[in-house]
């Protein structure tokens, strides 16, 4: 496993989701919404200026995508 990219804001992370196949849905307050269809994933991504480790982490997950997956599309 890579090292995890840090420094990345809510933005940054959603851009690269949706150069994965993900559709930005919605937004209420700082959660904006994304849905990939197939395979099907709902992933919450904070509109702040920058990630915690933990909150990145848990939207790999979600998303199931690896921290290469991730830098790849950065």
């Amino acid at each position: 496993m890579g090292k995890l990219p840090t420094g990345l804001s809510g933005r940054q992370v959603r851009t690269a989701l949706e150069r994965a196949g993900f559709a930005f849905r919605r937004q209420r307050g700082s959660h904006m919404i994304l849905r990939r269809n197939e395979p099907y994933a709902r992933v919450v991504v904070p509109d702040h200026k920058q990630l915690r480790p933990g909150t990145l982490r848990k939207i790999l997950h979600e998303a199931g995508l690896t921290v290469e997956d991730l830098v790849a599309l950065l």
